[in-house]
C-alpha cells in the first residue's frame, strides 16, 4: 500500500461525500457561491443506469428552475398530470398552482447529468474512485480531517471546515460518526431489472398490485424499461439468484401481462427500509439524502426529498462560511430542525402508500377502499395528499407571532423584474416590496424586486425559495430587524 506524500492535508471549505443528486446539487450550490468544494465518490466517473428514481415532483422542479435547470430537464422526460397508485387510486395534479403542474418521469441519471455539469462549471473538484475511511473533528482548528483511500490503495488526508455525507443508505460518513440508523425493512426481496418490452404499456407509468404481488414499470426513454416486482409468497434473501422468469411471473400476477419482457441487461434483488438518523448534524458534519433517511419507493419521494435537503443546507453553509450571519450555530442547527420533520413525514406517507399496496386481509383492503374513496371524493383530502407528495405544501415552523406566510414556500411570483425563480439563481435573498421602497442595507447578498401591482405586503425570500419574513404593512425598522435576523 502506498500513501500520498504530504506534509499537511489539503484544505477546502466543504467536503461533500457522495456524487448522487443530493451531493451534486449541494456541491454545485456551494461552489457557485465562491467556496472551495471537493466531492468524493467511490464509483468510477460516468453516468450509471443503476437508478431507482424516476419521478421529479413539482417542488423539486421549482428548485431546479431557480438554478436554471428545470426546462432542460423537462425536455428529457414525460410529464404526467396525474399519479396513479395501487388499488385504483389516482391524484389529479393539473390544478396545482405552480409552473410545473405535473410529475416528470425521467431517469435519475438525467438529473445527475445536469447537476454534474453545473457543479463542474462552478469549480467543484471531483475525486472519483475514492472512499472515505475515517473522520476526525478538530475543535482547536474548527475543521474536520477526512482520511481517504484511492482506487490504487493510496491514502490521503483532506481537511475541511465542514463535511456533508450524501453517500446513501450505506453511508460511510454516518458510520464514521457512529450514528445509529433505526428502522425496519418494510419490503423484502424486491426484484429490479432493466428490460426490453415487446408490447408498449398503455401509460407512461404502469403500477398495480393485488395485495400478494405488485409491479411497477417506467421507461428510460431509449427503448429500455425499469421493472420492479414483489411477491409476498416468494421472498428469498437479497443475495439469492434471480432470473427473468421470476420477475415475469410476478408482473403477470400484478398487471395481467408482462408485456413480453426480454433481454434483461441487469437484474437484482434488494429490500426497502424505513430508517432515519436521529440527528442530521454532528458538530461540523451533516447528513443529507439517503444517508439521513430512507423509505419505500411509493410516491417517488426519495430523490426529491434529498435534493430539497441539499437546497436547505447549502445556503446556510454559504452564509456561515462567508460570515453573513451573526448567529452561525443557530443557522446551522436550523437544518436539522427544519428537515428532520420533513424526512419523518415522508417516511409516514410513503409507508402508508406501500402498506395500502400490500393490503391483504379483509380489514386492510377495506381500509384501502375507504382511503381511495375519501381521496377520490373530497377535494380537501386530495389537495392535502397532492401537496405532500409534490412537496408544494412543505413548510417549516415559524416563530411565534410571525406573519402567516413566514416559513412557507414562495410561489414563482410575477414581479416587475420578471419571475421570482430566476432572481434566486445567484443564491441571494430576494426582497419583494411595494414600488418606491428604498433598497435597505443588508448583511448578506440581497436582490430587491418590486410588485407589478399596488400590493403593500413585503416578503423576504430565502435562497431556497422559502419566506423568511413577511409583513402586510412594513416599516423601515421592522425590515432592518428582519434582514439582521
Amino acid at each position: 500500500m502506498t500513501t500520498t506524500p504530504s506534509t499537511a492535508p489539503d484544505t477546502v471549505d466543504v467536503l461533500v461525500v457522495g456524487a448522487g443528486p443530493t451531493g451534486l446539487l449541494l456541491a454545485g450550490d456551494l461552489a457557485a457561491q465562491g467556496l472551495s468544494v471537493t466531492l468524493v465518490e467511490r464509483r468510477p466517473h460516468g453516468i450509471s443506469n443503476m437508478t431507482r428514481a424516476f419521478a421529479v415532483h413539482a417542488r423539486t422542479l421549482e428548485m431546479l428552475d431557480s438554478r436554471g435547470l428545470a426546462d432542460e430537464l423537462v425536455e428529457s422526460g414525460t410529464s404526467l398530470s396525474a399519479i396513479r397508485f395501487f388499488g385504483g387510486l389516482s391524484l389529479d395534479l393539473s390544478g396545482m398552482r405552480t409552473r410545473f403542474p405535473f410529475v416528470l418521469i425521467t431517469p435519475q441519471y438525467e438529473v445527475e447529468r445536469l447537476l454534474e455539469r453545473r457543479a463542474g462549471a462552478a469549480g467543484v473538484h471531483f475525486r472519483h474512485e475514492t472512499r472515505l475511511t475515517s473522520l476526525h473533528q478538530n475543535p482547536e482548528s474548527d475543521t474536520v480531517t477526512a482520511e481517504l483511500r484511492e482506487a490504487d490503495g493510496g491514502t490521503s488526508a483532506l481537511e475541511a471546515r465542514y463535511v456533508v455525507g450524501a453517500d446513501g443508505v450505506r453511508s460511510q460518513v454516518r458510520e464514521a460518526l457512529g450514528l445509529p440508523f433505526p428502522g425496519t425493512s418494510v419490503i423484502r426481496s424486491l426484484v429490479l431489472a432493466d428490460v426490453r418490452l415487446t408490447e408498449e404499456p398503455p401509460g407512461v407509468l404502469t403500477v398495480d398490485g393485488d395485495g400478494d404481488a405488485f409491479a411497477f414499470i417506467a421507461p428510460f426513454g431509449d427503448g429500455w424499461y425499469r421493472v420492479m416486482g414483489w411477491d409476498r409468497m416468494h421472498q428469498p434473501a437479497d443475495n439469492a439468484p434471480v432470473e427473468l422468469d421470476e420477475l415475469r411471473l410476478v408482473v403477470r400476477r400484478a398487471l395481467g401481462t408482462d408485456y413480453g419482457m426480454h433481454d434483461a441487461r441487469w437484474i437484482s434483488r434488494f429490500h426497502s427500509d424505513e430508517r432515519q438518523v436521529p440527528s442530521y448534524r454532528t458538530g461540523r458534519v451533516f447528513l443529507a439524502g439517503d444517508a439521513a433517511h430512507v423509505h419505500s419507493p411509493a410516491g417517488g419521494q426519495g430523490m426529491n426529498t434529498g435534493l430539497q435537503d441539499a437546497a436547505n443546507l447549502s445556503w446556510k453553509l454559504a452564509a456561515v462560511l462567508h460570515g453573513h450571519t451573526a448567529f452561525p450555530e443557530a443557522l446551522l442547527d436550523s437544518y436539522h430542525r427544519e428537515r428532520h420533520p420533513v424526512g419523518a413525514q415522508v417516511l409516514r406517507s410513503s409507508g402508508a402508500l406501500i402498506r395500502l399496496a400490500m393490503a391483504r386481509t379483509p380489514l386492510q383492503r377495506t381500509a384501502r377502499a375507504v382511503a381511495t374513496t375519501v381521496l377520490s371524493t373530497f377535494r380537501a383530502a386530495s389537495d392535502k395528499a397532492i401537496g405532500m407528495v409534490s412537496g408544494l405544501s412543505i413548510s417549516y415552523a415559524a416563530p411565534r407571532g410571525a406573519h402567516p406566510l413566514t416559513s412557507r414556500r414562495a410561489p414563482d411570483l410575477s414581479l416587475r423584474e420578471g419571475r421570482l425563480h430566476p432572481l434566486l439563481r445567484d443564491g441571494a435573498f430576494v426582497l419583494v416590496t411595494p414600488v418606491g421602497t428604498p433598497t435597505p442595507a443588508a448583511p448578506a447578498p440581497l436582490v430587491h424586486a418590486y410588485w407589478k401591482d399596488n400590493r403593500t405586503t413585503a416578503l423576504l425570500v430565502r435562497p431556497d425559495g422559502y419566506i423568511a419574513w413577511a409583513s402586510d404593512h412594513p416599516d423601515p425598522a421592522a425590515l432592518r430587524a428582519a434582514l439582521t435576523r
